[in-house]
């Protein structure tokens, strides 16, 4: 697992120093700064796992229309707002619009910090759950339809004489067909099958 990047995009240059060190001073490995939020865009490649850190005031694109290009672009990384004094009403907007925090200006340097553990905290459990996700997708996909007719049987809760009712076979084969299911997809229970189905968007409306 790569280590994070910590973005920092602000058109203040002295804030962007202060951060960088301040977060680099901390231990964090990666951080990269950009002016506006138009070169965050066209430069930077944030990846599951990253967060940023965004003023949401600034001249070209402000922090509330990156936070809106991100969701537009796919791109789901924990965002910190940077406020100033007058700017509450715009940071609870950023909030609504799925934001992780918001800080306001001039802050303690504990108070960054802490946020932006927060936001890597997150970020690593989404990229954990994401990865997840694609697995039990994958795994899906190796099924033959049969067993995946099975599959959706069994995470619906049908026992196996109605499995077999329902898909004209014999219970017998429904057994072969739940074994090689719950082998194919690396579960050890029912349960954690209609979990992960669940989880990954792999249950169909009954």
């Amino acid at each position: 697992m790569s280590e994070p990047t910590v973005f920092i995009v602000d058109d203040d240059e002295a804030i962007r120093d202060s951060l960088k060190l301040l977060l680099e001073a901390a231990g964090v490995k990666r951080v990269a700064a950009q002016e506006s939020g138009r070169d965050f865009l066209n430069t930077a490649k944030p990846a599951p796992g990253d967060c940023l850190v965004v003023d949401v005031r600034m001249p070209d694109i402000d922090g509330l229309e990156l936070q809106q290009a991100l969701i537009e672009r796919g791109i789901d990384i924990p965002v910190i707002v940077m406020t100033g004094h007058g700017d509450i009403p715009m940071a609870v907007r950023a909030l609504k619009a799925g934001a992780s925090d918001f800080i306001e200006k001039p802050f303690p340097d504990e108070v960054m910090l802490e946020a932006v553990q927060r936001a890597l905290a997150k970020a690593t459990r989404d990229r954990r759950q994401s990865e997840e996700v694609a697995e039990t997708r994958a795994r899906h996909e190796q099924l033959t339809d049969r067993e995946r007719d099975v599959f959706q049987a069994m995470i619906v809760g049908h026992p196996n004489k109605v499995i077999a009712h329902l898909l004209g076979i014999s219970q017998r084969t429904v057994e072969i067909h739940r074994a090689r299911v719950m082998e194919k997809m690396q579960s050890r229970s029912l349960s954690s099958l209609v979990r992960m189905a669940i989880e990954a968007g792999l249950s169909k409306p009954s």
